[in-house]
């Protein structure tokens, strides 16, 4: 098992809560605000491509000022980014993005949505990347969420008409939607959904445009004539936060994106272009214009309002419980709503709202974190009745348990009630996982099968208890999922979800293992038990030109959480190779092949995530002169370890080390992705990398943004970073310098090493440099022209200046075998009479 543990993030605003799942407790202004919000029958949806595209001004605003049901459709999870926090890219990537967009709708008041897509990467055209999501699925998708959301509005945050100039995942998202507006009231599109919701047909679709999307303020003014604009900049005296401070703390949520930024206030106008549906007349503020929001909106709705305006008008911000008789009334009456799209809706704010009121507090927590299916676990109940209401615990229903609990207990005023129920895991319950995980998608959409899932942020959780409680003659059930609640002497009192887990996984140390010549390897396999008493034995699958022995080895582990190592001898085959190796693990017949990750951040929840448990492995032709490696960390990556795979001594130096004496032991530097964009001391030790150089080192700089800099000069010679990229993972390579010594020595260098690469060719070219420079490769984008600046050298003093924007970071975890000979090359430039394994200084 692989545990990623996060860095510990404060947050200063009481509105966000460190422990991401704890339980709401409101108080008396969020009830109220909660009250004023149930007095709306109003939606919008925002539509964009990624996590963090999301302008989270707009979304707090109609949620916390309009008072609108308010979400985002995200149409990916953002599994094509960098983690600037962590380890974790594309699966486990898009595990945290979805985490934080959840964190950031608590914060803002929205609620988040999502389709198949998948983050392929950057996309330079919506043509490419409506071919590689599949275009009809996608499209379903967002056709799907509006027909279940049901939005009377509809934001877009891009332009559909600029294909081209922006990510093609951002054009794509406001194609899409444009796409989907017109077909959501057509029962012949997408016709298998209405067997799960009905059509419908939003009253408006607009673009949020802004000063961003114009060449100049002159065009922007003159357009902004014809926008519909207002001030999201409002004060909220209940939060005693600006709109504005809100939606910074909300963006500040996308933390492994680096977004974490400074609240702002004061007035701020948001612009809207209407692009479809109904014109708007004498209110030109008011997107909701001509649309009933209010009670009377639905059959049977005006004397529900009536009640509940009234509850409004005049809130007890003292006592809020003496609202109760006209909140229970009101829920009774809401039972007899024909319209079951609101009747569900406003049912669940109703019942938060009579649970705070009368601070009602109910919560089932197991003794462990996790469970294995058919293993029995005990369940802490705890019922609490913090006002004078008249209530009854009458019973309580649990997952996989056919027939209610009775127990009739009397819940007295502020007097707890602590029971316990055991439950054994049935054993036809699913595993935990991400739903869009459990299945192989292709390169541009998940594979997800039940249509009720589709958009969904998580699987819904598995083990929950219902509790049917009397208050004041009115029954009213509260579903509640199963936590595990535990406490730390140095935290406190924390949450975890409760996660059913196989009753064993495996793991190996790394996902690629680079087998540098014909020797053999030991590889460790990590198996951990998911319950007591697991007996077994492992076995490896393979490729069938490599061996490994033992065929198969023993386990034996007593206690739930314990792990057994054992080890496997790998041989490779004697030419250049490469396949998968899984571990599988047999436990009373039946074989479990996946691997359990952890991801802790304090920021989002704890996840476990269960993926195959499977490692690339490479027998690769390549040779390497020089032996001691430094590495500088940057927005993190894999490289250090990679290097490790093929026989290098990596050691990690800190900023602070950065000296001359400490970098005189060293055969090459290595300076990590983005380094110069967020290493602050780098302005200050640049000096002593350029030195290094002169003296007859070789410096490696991968790939960084031009914007926020942290030196003045990125090299010793002249050199501009550009925005340059090609996205085309196949794109042909050209070698402009075929006789340069960085790609004969000491392995020779072809297009064919450039075959097998994910994702993309590399970022952030330099497009401008000095003649002390050679450029060594060209490629370009499909209609674009030749970028030449993906891999530079320069000579400077004795040592050799290398700056690259190729994808690097990507290709080693993937085990792409012409990226590991390249990264020789460069750190093996200019040590020709040096033998292979000696150190520099020798």
């Amino acid at each position: 098992m692989r545990h990623f543990k996060g860095m510990l993030l404060l947050f200063l605003c009481t509105i966000i809560s460190v422990q991401a799942q704890q339980p709401k407790k409101l108080n008396s202004s969020q009830i109220f605000e909660s009250v004023q919000k149930l007095n709306v029958l109003g939606s919008v949806m925002y539509i964009a491509a990624h996590p963090d595209d999301e302008n989270t001004r707009l979304i707090a605003y109609m949620a916390n000022h309009v008072k609108a049901r308010t979400a985002y459709l995200a149409l990916t999870r953002g599994d094509g980014g960098q983690n600037l926090i962590g380890p974790e890219i594309r699966e486990l990537l898009g595990i945290m993005r979805t985490q934080e967009l959840l964190a950031a709708r608590r914060v803002d008041g929205g609620e988040q949505r999502f389709t198949r897509a998948n983050d392929f990467g950057y996309s330079k055209h919506p043509d490419e990347t409506l071919d590689i999501w599949d275009k009809d699925k996608v499209l379903s998708d967002v056709v799907w969420a509006i027909r279940t959301f049901k939005p009377d509005v509809i934001i877009n945050r891009f332009d559909h008409r600029t294909p081209g100039t922006t990510h093609g995942h951002h054009t794509s998202s406001a194609i899409l939607s444009l796409e989907a507006f017109d077909l959501v009231n057509d029962a012949s599109k997408y016709s298998s959904q209405l067997s799960l919701t009905d059509t419908w047909q939003p009253k408006r679709l607009f673009f949020n445009t802004g000063r961003f999307f114009f060449r100049n303020e002159e065009d922007f003014n003159k357009a902004s004539e014809n926008l519909v604009n207002f001030d999201v900049g409002v004060y909220y005296p209940l939060k005693g936060l600006s709109n504005n401070e809100v939606a910074s703390l909300a963006s500040s949520q996308h933390l492994c994106q680096g977004f974490g930024r400074l609240t702002t206030r004061g007035s701020q106008n948001e612009y809207l272009e209407l692009l479809k549906g109904d014109a708007l007349g004498n209110n030109p503020s008011d997107v909701f214009e001509g649309i009933d929001t209010s009670w009377n909106r639905i059959e049977g709705g005006q004397i529900i309002g009536d009640i509940l305006t009234e509850v409004e008008a005049n809130f007890n911000f003292a006592d809020p419980s003496s609202h109760l008789p006209q909140l229970l009334r009101a829920y009774k009456m809401l039972q007899n709503v024909k319209n079951e799209h609101w009747k569900t809706i406003k049912t669940k704010e109703l019942k938060a709202i009579i649970e705070a009121v009368t601070g009602l507090y109910i919560e089932a927590s197991a003794n462990t974190p996790t469970a294995a299916n058919n293993e029995a676990i005990t369940l802490r109940i705890e019922a609490l009745n913090r006002s004078n209401a008249s209530m009854q615990l009458s019973s309580y229903n649990l997952t996989s348990i056919d027939n209610a609990i009775s127990k009739n207990i009397v819940l007295e005023p502020n007097k707890r009630v602590n029971l316990q129920e055991g439950l054994t895991i049935p054993s036809n319950i699913n595993h935990t996982s991400a739903y869009w995980l459990d299945k192989k998608g292709t390169l541009g959409t998940y594979t997800v099968e039940d249509q009720a899932l589709i958009g969904k942020p998580e699987t819904p959780r598995a083990i929950t208890i219902t509790f049917n409680l009397n208050i004041e003659g009115v029954l009213i059930a509260f579903e509640k999922p199963v936590v595990y609640r535990y406490s730390k002497p140095d935290k406190g009192e924390l949450y975890r979800p409760f996660e059913i887990t196989p009753p064993v996984s495996a793991s190996l140390k790394d996902k690629v293992f680079i087998f540098e010549n014909d020797k053999q390897k030991d590889i460790e396999v990590i198996v951990k038990a998911g319950k007591d008493n697991v007996n077994g034995f492992v076995k490896m699958a393979y490729p069938k030109d490599w061996l490994v022995y033992p065929e198969q080895q023993k386990i034996n582990i007593t206690n739930k959480g314990d792990i057994q190592k054992v080890i496997f001898t790998v041989i490779p085959p004697k030419n250049q190779s490469e396949g998968f190796i899984s571990p599988m693990v047999n436990v009373d017949g039946e074989f479990y092949s996946k691997e359990l990750i952890e991801i802790d951040y304090s920021h989002i929840p704890f996840q476990t995530v269960l993926l195959p448990s499977e490692s690339k492995i490479v027998r690769l032709d390549i040779s390497k002169r020089g032996n001691n490696i430094g590495y500088i960390e940057g927005a993190g990556d894999v490289v250090p370890e990679s290097l490790r795979q093929i026989g290098y001594n990596v050691t990690i130096i800190k900023p602070e080390q950065i000296s001359p004496e400490n970098l005189s032991k060293f055969d090459a530097i290595v300076v990590g992705i983005r380094a110069y964009n967020i290493v602050d001391e780098l302005k200050f030790k640049q000096k002593h990398l350029l030195n290094f150089v002169k003296e007859g080192g070789n410096l490696v700089i991968q790939y960084n943004t031009n914007r926020r800099l942290k030196v003045d000069n990125l090299s010793p010679f002249p050199l501009q970073l550009s925005r340059d990229r090609v996205t085309d993972e196949n794109a042909e390579i050209r070698i402009l310098n075929p006789q340069h010594p960085l790609l004969n020595f000491p392995n020779k260098i072809s297009e064919k090493d450039f075959e097998g690469w994910v994702q993309e060719r590399g970022l952030y070219f330099p497009n401008e440099w000095s003649d002390e420079f050679t450029p060594l490769l060209a490629a370009n984008d499909k209609g674009e022209t030749s970028k030449e600046g993906s891999l530079l050298i320069a000579k400077y003093g004795k040592g050799n200046y290398i700056y690259t924007g190729l994808s690097f970071f990507r290709e080693f975890p993937a085990g792409v075998s012409g990226a590991y000979r390249l990264f020789a090359n460069m750190l093996s430039a200019g040590k020709e009479n040096i033998k292979q394994g000696t150190k520099l200084n020798d």
